[in-house]
C-alpha cells in the first residue's frame, strides 16, 4: 500500500516534467500505479526527460546497428562454411539455375542478361569450366541510358569481369522518351548482355543453346 505522501510527491515530480521511469525509480512505485495516479495530469517533459528520451533512442539505434552487424557476421560465417570449394558439378547446376532466370530461351543464341557483375562473372566462369569456352567466344554489349557515362561504365565492366576491351561491343543507349525520369541513376553501369559466339565451332553455336535448354527441361521436369 502506497502512502499519500508518495502520491503527492509523484504528482509534484510529474508536474515538473519527469517521466514515469524517473518517478518510479525515485519513489520505488510501479509504473502501473503511477499511470493510475497521473493519467489525467497534463504533461510537459523537462530537460532531463528529453535528454533521457534522446539517450534511449541513441541506445536503441546503437543496439540495432550492433545486432545487424552481428547478424551479418553470422550470415557470412555460415556462407563461408557451407560454400568453400565448389565442384564442377555444383558450378554446372548453379549456372543452369542462373540461366533459367536470366538466360535467353528463344532460338536466338546463348545469352545471359543482368546488371549485377557477380552474375555475369559467375556465368562467364560457368561457360569456361562447363563448356570449354574462351574469352574469344564471349561478346558483351552494355545497355545504358543517356545519363550513364560510357567511359566509366566500360572501365567498370572490364575491371569487374577481367576482360579485354575487344570482348565489348558498341554500347546500346536506351533513348526512349517514355522512360520514367525517377529511374535515372538506378543503374549507374547499365545492364550487361553477354552472348556466346561460335567462332566456327559448332559446339558453341546452336548445339550449345540446345544442350542448355534440354538440361533445363530435365531439371524442371524432375519428379520425386
Amino acid at each position: 500500500m502506497h502512502s499519500i505522501n508518495e502520491k503527492k510527491k509523484s504528482l509534484e515530480l510529474r508536474a515538473e516534467g519527469y517521466s514515469y521511469n524517473y518517478i518510479s525509480r525515485k519513489l520505488d512505485v510501479p509504473k502501473s500505479t503511477l499511470s493510475n495516479w497521473l493519467k489525467n495530469l497534463p504533461f510537459l517533459p523537462n530537460k532531463t526527460t528529453n535528454e533521457s528520451v534522446i539517450n534511449s533512442q541513441q541506445k536503441a539505434i546503437y543496439a540495432s546497428r550492433s545486432n545487424r552487424i552481428l547478424s551479418l557476421t553470422k550470415a557470412k560465417e555460415y556462407a563461408e562454411q557451407n560454400i568453400k570449394n565448389l565442384s564442377s558439378r555444383e558450378i554446372f547446376l548453379i549456372g543452369m539455375g542462373i540461366y533459367i532466370g536470366e538466360g535467353s530461351k528463344a532460338y536466338s543464341g546463348t545469352r545471359i542478361v543482368n546488371s549485377d557483375p557477380r552474375i555475369i562473372r559467375f556465368s562467364l566462369l560457368w561457360f569456361k569450366i562447363c563448356f570449354g569456352l574462351t574469352e574469344e567466344n564471349i561478346k558483351i554489349r552494355i545497355h545504358i541510358y543517356p545519363d550513364n557515362n560510357e567511359k566509366k561504365t566500360l572501365k567498370f565492366w572490364m575491371d569487374q569481369l577481367q576482360l579485354k576491351k575487344d570482348c565489348f561491343q558498341t554500347f546500346y543507349v536506351d533513348r526512349r522518351i517514355n522512360k520514367r525520369k525517377n529511374r535515372a541513376g538506378v543503374l549507374p553501369y547499365g545492364t550487361a548482355h553477354m552472348s556466346v559466339v561460335s567462332k566456327g565451332n559448332k559446339d558453341f553455336g546452336v548445339l550449345l543453346h540446345r544442350k542448355i535448354l534440354a538440361t533445363i527441361d530435365c531439371i524442371l521436369n524432375t519428379r520425386d
